[in-house]
C-alpha cells in the first residue's frame, strides 16, 4: 500500500510517500481502508520532535483520527463485516490493568495510539481492535467522521466528564474556532448553556456565532469584564480553557464564586501563576480533563449521529499532499479539522 513515512524529526520534508506491505488483521483485528484521517497537533509535535508518546519509533506512519471502510476481519471478529462503515477510536489499552479496568484506557502504563505510537491513518489501510470501531450511520460521511474522535471525545470530556455543564449555565470558550472549542460550543449549547466565546480574529467569531454562541470576544478584549456584564456581575460558572499561558489569566478571572475553570491543553506554553487567595476565597475549582475514555467517545458519537450537531473541516488533501496539509494545520488560520484523503 501506499503510505506517508516519517523518517526523521524536522519539517514536512521528513515525511514522504513510500509503498509498504498491507496490514494484515489480528485476531480480534479490522483492517480498515482508510476513507479520510484528520490531522491532530500531536501529529504535528511528534514530527517535530521529540517524540510525544513512549514506544513511538520511527520510520513512522501517523494520522489517529481514521474513518473508512472494512476490507478484512481477524477470526475473533464479530459484529463487523466487510464492507462496513467505521470510524476508530485511536485509544488503546491493554485492557488489564487497573485503570483500563476503571475505563480509563489514555493511562494505560501501556497505551498504543493509532498513529501515535504505531501505524496509523496517513496511508491507504489500517489495522485496528475491532472494538475501538463504531458503525457509522448512511447519513455521516466518512470525511466528517473523521472530524470527530479525538477533538469530540476530548471536548465531551472536558464539557460533561469533567466539567458536568449544567442548564442555564454560563459557560466561556476559550480559542473559539479550533476543532476543539468547535465541539465545546454545541456541546455546551446542547446542554442548555449560554456561551461566550474567545478567538482572535473576526472571521472565527463568526464560525462561532454560527454554531450558536451568545457572546463574541476578541483576545485583546476586556474578557473579564465583559463576562460580568453579560452575566449581571455573577461571572462564568464554567470556562473550558486549552489554549494555557496566554489565557490563563483571563480564565481565572472570568469566573464566578465557586465557577470550575476546566484545563486541557497548553498550546501557548505551559507555566502560569494565580493567586492562591483568589482561588481558596472565591471557592474556585481548577480541574484538568485529562484523556478521554471510552465512554466519552461513544457518547459524543451517539450524540453526533443522533443529528443536530457539525464539525466542521478546514480542507482537504490528497495522501501524498500531506506536507502542504502540515503547513494547513500549523497556520493560524485554520478553523475545524484538515483532512488527508488517500
Amino acid at each position: 500500500m501506499r503510505a506517508m513515512v516519517q523518517t526523521g524529526f524536522g519539517g514536512p520534508e521528513v515525511v514522504r510517500l513510500r509503498h509498504v506491505p498491507d496490514p494484515a488483521p489480528g485476531p480480534a483485528e479490522l483492517v480498515v481502508e482508510v476513507g479520510a484521517c484528520a490531522l491532530n497537533r500531536l501529529d504535528v509535535l511528534q514530527r517535530r520532535g521529540p517524540a510525544v508518546l513512549p514506544g513511538f519509533r520511527l520510520p513512522h506512519i501517523a494520522g489517529t483520527d481514521v474513518a473508512g471502510t472494512v476490507v478484512a476481519t481477524g477470526p475473533r471478529v464479530s459484529g463487523y463485516a466487510v464492507g462496513d462503515r467505521v470510524v476508530l477510536d485511536p485509544t488503546i489499552g491493554c485492557g488489564t490493568c487497573a485503570r483500563c479496568q476503571a475505563g480509563d484506557a489514555g493511562f494505560c502504563p501501556a497505551l498504543r495510539v493509532v498513529g501515535g505510537n504505531i501505524p496509523g491513518g496517513f496511508a491507504e489501510y489500517v489495522a485496528a481492535p475491532a472494538r475501538l470501531a463504531y458503525r457509522l450511520p448512511a447519513h455521516v460521511s466518512l470525511d466528517e467522521a473523521a472530524a470527530l474522535p479525538t477533538a469530540w471525545s476530548t471536548a465531551y470530556r472536558a464539557t460533561h466528564g469533567v466539567g458536568q455543564v449544567r442548564s442555564g449555565e454560563t459557560v466561556v470558550v476559550q480559542a473559539a474556532a479550533s476543532a476543539v472549542s468547535i465541539a465545546a460550543i454545541q456541546l455546551a449549547k446542547r446542554a442548555g448553556a449560554a456561551v461566550v466565546a474567545v478567538a482572535s480574529t473576526g472571521a472565527k467569531l463568526a464560525v462561532a456565532a454560527d454554531l450558536g454562541a451568545d457572546l463574541l470576544l476578541r483576545n485583546d478584549d476586556d474578557v473579564p469584564a465583559a463576562v460580568r456584564d453579560h452575566t449581571g456581575g455573577r461571572g462564568a460558572d464554567l470556562v473550558l480553557d486549552h489554549v494555557g499561558a496566554a489565557t490563563w489569566s483571563n480564565s481565572v478571572a472570568s469566573l464566578a464564586i465557586g465557577g470550575r475553570l476546566v484545563v486541557f491543553g497548553n498550546t501557548s506554553g505551559d507555566q502560569v501563576e494565580f493567586s492562591l487567595a483568589d482561588v481558596y476565597h472565591r471557592g474556585l475549582r481548577l480541574l484538568g480533563a485529562g484523556a478521554y475514555g471510552a465512554e466519552d467517545f461513544t457518547a459524543v458519537l451517539d450524540a453526533y449521529c443522533a443529528g443536530g450537531l457539525r464539525a466542521l473541516r478546514a480542507g482537504a488533501y490528497g495522501l501524498a499532499e500531506l506536507p502542504a496539509a502540515f503547513a494547513h494545520q500549523e497556520s493560524r488560520d485554520t478553523i475545524g479539522k484538515v483532512l488527508v484523503l488517500p
